[in-house]
């Protein structure tokens, strides 16, 4: 049963970036949300354990497309120096959904027996959240990015305007630095893949380098010694001791909450601390307290101390502290972030297909090993916590403070820097808007273009002026280079160069 809902999704995450790409980030989730809301109706109002188990297996279905749009909409529209914390809040507001139904089963534990209402009332609560994706959905903007692809620039301009410029003039600087960064993103990728598929993932050494990392940290979110807790902590507490139902319920909804005040510290620390430092901090937390965490079971079942039972309940507190300042808010953003746009849905499925796949193993493997070997069964998850700690150190890189096109580029040099120069909110706020023509049609433009020799060019089709920027192509330095060029601009904007701005920002009439 446990399994039920890893088995719907895993058969349909691999066709679930191919909806995403082809129909848009929000049509996904509707149709993701729909199918989940059906598998909830056939749960709650199910006559048998196979029905009940069948729509779980309906829900993990829809699981798969709503998991799969909804962080690359997030990823995509946000602003770019909020992009770390808003895709880190995604998964993180998880547990809000865990602390609900944590407090409400423990109601229903004890009105069980007493009516059949007691487990079919939670299972009808879980209607709420896709009927409120359902009726919402259409009032959140489509992403900018996938309207590019499709041609639609105008549109994503516009987007990009309202949203990140504050509703100013969709050819204003910052949407028109933006627009040339995907637009020139877009066709650097269609010159690699004309029609990307999941081989377009492992088909250069930098895609390659992202799908091992995107392995990596997928499996180490599930097999870090967290599946012991999060699926099994019945026989987690049964091996210290603590017996009474209620009381592992009330640990249980404790945690919860614990651990959504420790995931949304990690989403605030993400940017202050970076990518990279918060992995480390949390793998060698992680590893400490866990290795503590096995002393203490272990004393338990050969001395029976009560001082080793005390102890193990705030050390499991510890570990899932340590988890969940980077695990829990950065598997899914900074898959995010390192995937260019042609792959970014394949990657993001890939992600979720081990993730889900490395918890059915969990599911199925944990009980086993618990029962047949106890507290031993720990020791294997002290020399795996060894193993991703070295995984962390030699290969995950910085990306804080970069654009989504900028930090995918990084994988594509030889050897990616580990830590890179941070870009606070000024770099982009400050930067000069020049006048240029609105657009105002949706067809498939040119309006965004980076060219090699003069610099990146905004022009309007059919327009009578243009923006040009000067210089040996700031964007595409942008992209393949060090992300200082802001600062640059910022500075020549305030006379700290010795020439005029004017040669960094111009506006030419044609007639």
């Amino acid at each position: 049963m446990n399994c039920a809902q890893s088995i719907g999704t895993l058969s349909v995450i691999p066709l679930s970036p191919c909806v995403a790409d082809l129909l848009g980030r929000r049509a996904s989730m509707f149709f993701g949300a729909t199918i989940v809301l059906a598998g909830i109706l056939t749960q709650a109002l199910s006559t048998s354990a196979h029905i009940f188990i069948g729509a779980r297996v309906l829900i993990g279905i829809g699981n798969a497309f709503t998991n799969s749009a909804a962080p690359l909409l997030i990823s995509e529209l946000s602003y770019p120096t909020h992009r770390g914390k808003l895709t880190a809040l995604y998964n993180s507001m998880w547990y809000c959904g865990s602390i609900i139904s944590a407090w409400i089963c423990l109601v229903a534990y004890d009105q069980a027996g007493t009516s059949e209402w007691s487990w079919r009332i939670p299972v009808f609560l879980q209607a709420t959240v896709p009927v409120l994706q359902m009726s919402f959905i259409w009032f959140i903007p489509e992403s900018p990015r996938f309207l590019a692809a499709k041609g639609l620039e105008s549109q994503a301009a516009r987007v990009l305007a309202r949203y990140h410029a504050i509703g100013s003039s969709e050819s204003g600087h910052l949407v028109a630095f933006e627009m040339a960064q995907i637009r020139h993103a877009h066709n650097v990728e269609r010159k690699v893949a004309s029609s990307p598929s999941y081989m377009t993932c492992f088909a250069t050494p930098g895609n390659r380098r992202r799908v091992f990392i995107i392995l990596s940290i997928s499996i180490f979110s599930q097999w870090s010694g967290n599946g012991l807790v999060s699926s099994y902590i019945n026989f987690v507490l049964n091996g210290i001791g603590i017996t009474k139902t209620r009381t592992k319920s009330i640990i249980n909804g404790c945690l919860q909450i614990f651990n959504l005040a420790s995931a949304l510290l990690g989403t605030m620390l993400v940017d202050k601390l970076g990518r990279r430092k918060l992995f480390l901090i949390s793998n060698v937390g992680m590893l400490i307290v866990f290795s503590m965490w096995t002393l203490t079971t272990a004393l338990f079942h050969e001395t029976k101390s009560t001082i080793a039972v005390k102890a193990t309940v705030p050390l499991i507190f510890m570990f899932f502290f340590f988890y969940d300042l980077a695990y829990t808010p950065m598997v899914i953003s900074y898959t995010l972030e390192i995937l260019p746009y042609n792959i970014r849905a394949r990657g993001l499925a890939i992600s979720n297909f081990t993730a889900y796949l490395s918890n059915a193993v969990n599911l199925f493997v944990n009980p086993l090993a618990l029962n047949a070997i106890n507290w031993k069964y720990y020791l294997v998850f002290c020399g795996w916590l060894v193993v991703e700690l070295v995984i962390v150190m030699l290969f995950i890189v910085e990306t804080k403070g970069r654009t989504l096109e900028e930090t995918a580029a990084l994988f594509d040099g030889v050897k990616p820097p580990r830590n890179t120069e941070w870009r606070d909110n000024l770099s982009f706020a400050r930067m000069p808007q020049p006048r240029s023509p609105r657009l105002d049609k949706d067809t498939r433009d040119n309006h965004f273009e980076l060219h090699e020799s003069s610099g990146d060019r905004c022009s309007a089709s059919g327009s009578q002026s243009r923006i040009e920027l000067q210089g040996h192509s700031k964007v595409q330095n942008s992209v393949f280079g060090s992300p200082s060029h802001l600062e640059t601009i910022v500075g020549v904007e305030h006379g700290d160069s010795g020439h005029d701005s004017d040669s960094d920002f111009r506006v030419d009439s044609h007639t």
